[in-house]
């Protein structure tokens, strides 16, 4: 184990000692991940949880809001048996110790109310000023991935892993850093290399290999047929999506097109625009231009490689929702200065 490595789980075994003693005095737990839960909050929730059982002796609810469509996560969710309660059936107010994972209060990708307490946040990215006024907060924006700090949390304690929580984690680094490729640092890497001998092969592949519905093929033909090529940056209009993941995974299946450096993915859920934006580039920074394509609008985040937002109440007449996606193209291309850039489909290719 290398002396940084070595040195950050000291660090973190100082700030577990402490959170632990501190929750130890209190009465019930919630943990409250963002909206649409991925990988990455799924398996730290779950990471969470046990913590907490195996060090104190007890028990939290997992909560989250919106649904889990995408294949992968429902079959996550699914094969490793994590326990989720929807956030609509929970009073945070019956809660003494209420924790936020990778994602923070205020950030629009969580239904928690603005006038909540929130004790606890564990997140990788940038640290919003509203955190800073809970009571416990640990935000790691140098990190790939929340369930690597969890992971580190575990190793601290000295909390044994079994093979459905590792398989959780490992899932979580794998599918959020790309296979390491993506925005992942020593730690993350450390921790997929030490996760995935106690990994269960079988579940993996069930969680990497599920069935797909049909509606996920006619959105892939629907993206195809609606891309619009400016130069290196590539637009899409999904249209309406069966769940809101459905804009993020065309968004990471795009930018792997030859030649185009950033993605911007758009699709209409429920009464709201969503989008998501990828690049290939590690001198943009996807948050920073999320943030200003909603501004006004709606709400934004995200880091280097990959962000994400929406646009609520959204009026669902076919002019309201073309105005949305004209407004968020005219921005983006904006901020690459390819505005008078004539867009090209994938057969002018």
């Amino acid at each position: 184990m290398g002396t940084a490595l070595t040195d950050r789980l000291q660090e973190t075994r100082r700030i577990t000692d402490a959170l632990l003693d501190w929750v130890r005095g209190r009465g019930k737990i919630v943990i409250v991940v963002h909206d649409n839960p991925d990988p990455d909050c799924l398996a730290s929730a779950l990471a969470l949880r046990h913590l907490f059982v195996m060090k104190l002796n007890r028990e939290s609810v997992v909560t989250f809001s919106g649904i889990i469509g995408r294949s992968e996560n429902i079959a996550m969710a699914h094969e490793l048996q994590i326990p989720l309660t929807p956030l609509g059936m929970v009073d945070l107010t019956d809660y003494q110790v209420v924790c936020m994972l990778d994602t923070q209060p205020g950030t629009g990708n969580n239904a928690v109310p603005a006038e909540a307490r929130v004790d606890l946040v564990i997140d990788h990215h940038p640290l919003r000023d509203r955190t800073r006024q809970s009571r416990w907060v640990d935000v790691r924006e140098e990190y790939g991935v929340t369930a690597t700090i969890l992971y580190e949390y575990l190793t601290a304690q000295q909390v044994p892993i079994s093979t459905k929580l590792a398989t959780a984690l490992f899932y979580a680094i794998k599918s959020e850093t790309q296979d390491l490729g993506r925005e992942a640092n020593d730690y993350d890497r450390d921790a997929y290399h030490r996760l995935f001998p106690l990994t269960n092969k079988r579940l993996l592949y069930q969680i990497t290999h599920p069935r797909q519905p049909i509606d996920y093929y006619r959105t892939i033909q629907r993206a195809l047929n609606n891309v619009a090529i400016y130069g290196p940056l590539l637009v899409v209009n999904l249209e309406r999506v069966i769940f809101p993941e459905m804009v993020a995974e065309m968004a990471d299946f795009l930018i792997r097109l030859e030649q185009i450096e950033t993605v911007l993915s758009i699709g209409h859920y429920s009464d709201g625009v969503v989008f998501s934006m990828r690049t290939a580039s590690h001198e943009l920074n996807a948050g920073e231009i999320s943030r200003r394509l909603v501004q006004g609008l709606g709400a934004a985040g995200g880091h280097g490689m990959m962000a994400g937002g929406k646009i609520e109440s959204v009026p669902p007449d076919g002019e309201a929702i073309a105005g949305i996606v004209k407004i968020l193209t005219e921005r983006f291309l904006a901020e690459f200065e390819a505005q008078d850039t004539p867009p090209r489909g994938l057969a002018d290719r």
